[in-house]
């Protein structure tokens, strides 16, 4: 009796075990059929094949609920409740940026996803040309939507010298002038002025390298005495070489305290394109004025590029006192070889 017990507990615990069997196969088979389908959610495009660019804007303030339904509502994913599975599994949720994208049906929406932690909106181009002042500046940007010009011009007279050290030597009533730096530069649609301005600046940041800034303490100047030397040499002439070589005729005439009787200057303070300024304009009374008064003007008259930077840092040593600049640069070591050049090239 034990024994037929025994025989019918042993056959139970088989069918029991056959049983688990079959039960743990149909759970994992129906989990990797949850894993695949919710894997063809997430990393397969609603249509792989689409060409349609839609321009999708995430608001300013949307989590990854108003974000998800609107990708649904427009066609771009199949079903929100992914999306936001996906981005609250992988921890994106909280870093999606606000702005505009170019979203297609052919992206999954981990590639959504992912481009928008990213921040890669829809940008245009800003190029800011050298040599331009804030005036130049402001218009370009007013042009291109992005703010008055006035507003701009008012931003380049506060303080920023807390956020960018090397506005620290440039004294306190100065504009930011000749820190705005030249480069083509990309923008998000709805940037702000302030936004541009900063970018400008660290820009600036960036290009005045650790190395340029010992050789300017080496030289016992200031970033912003440089700054002017740069902004100057950036309106008077074109090539690299000649601006080193006009590097080293101004610093020098200010050595010897000989007026630097910059045309440029002169226009700065007139509004001006004049190549040759007037005698009734050189008799300006203004601390810009470099006719009247000797050494540096009382800020940077433009904003240099790079060249013009290391131009002013590196100035070439030379035996020349004078130039002319027409198109091409005609250097003079007397003033006797200059005014006959003057002659000669401008009939003056």
């Amino acid at each position: 009796m034990i024994r037929k017990n025994w025989l019918k507990n042993k056959d139970f615990s088989k069918i029991s075990l056959k049983f688990l069997k079959i039960v743990s196969s149909i759970i994992t088979m129906l989990l990797a059929l949850v894993f695949i389908f919710v894997c063809f959610e997430i990393y397969v495009p609603i249509n792989p094949s689409s060409h349609e660019t839609i321009i999708f804007t995430a608001q300013k303030g949307w989590g990854d609920d108003e974000i998800a339904k609107d990708l649904q509502k427009l066609g771009i994913i199949r079903n929100n409740y992914f999306f936001r599975f996906y981005v609250i599994a992988t921890l994106r949720h909280s870093s999606l940026q606000a702005g505009e994208y170019n979203l297609s049906p052919k992206m999954s929406i981990s590639q959504i996803a992912k481009k928008m932690e990213q921040g890669d909106v829809i940008k245009d181009e800003a190029i800011i040309l050298e040599g331009w002042d804030v005036n130049d500046i402001g218009k370009y940007l007013e042009s291109k939507n992005i703010c008055q010009q006035d507003y701009f011009i008012s931003l380049t007279q506060k303080d920023y010298s807390s956020e960018f050290d090397f506005l620290q030597d440039k004294p306190e009533n100065e504009s930011i002038e000749g820190y705005l730096f030249p480069d083509t530069y990309q923008i998000a649609k709805g940037e702000s002025c302030e936004e541009m301005l900063n970018t400008m600046l660290s820009n600036f940041d960036k290009k005045l390298t650790l190395n340029l800034r010992t050789e300017i303490k080496n030289q016992r100047k200031s970033i912003f005495d440089v700054v002017i030397m740069a902004s100057l040499i950036e309106k008077e002439v074109r090539t690299f070489d000649d601006k080193k070589i006009v590097s080293g005729i101004l610093w020098k005439r200010m050595a010897v305290g000989m007026p630097l009787q910059l045309d440029a200057t002169i226009n700065y303070i007139t509004g001006k394109s004049d190549p040759s300024a007037t005698i009734k304009d050189t008799k300006i009374d203004s601390p810009y004025n470099t006719y009247k008064y000797k050494g540096l003007p009382k800020g940077p008259i433009s904003n240099p590029g790079i060249n013009s930077i290391i131009a002013a840092i590196y100035p070439s040593q030379t035996d020349y006192w004078y130039y002319l600049a027409d198109g091409r640069t005609i250097f003079s070591k007397t003033l006797e070889e200059h005014n006959a050049a003057a002659k000669m090239y401008l009939g003056r």
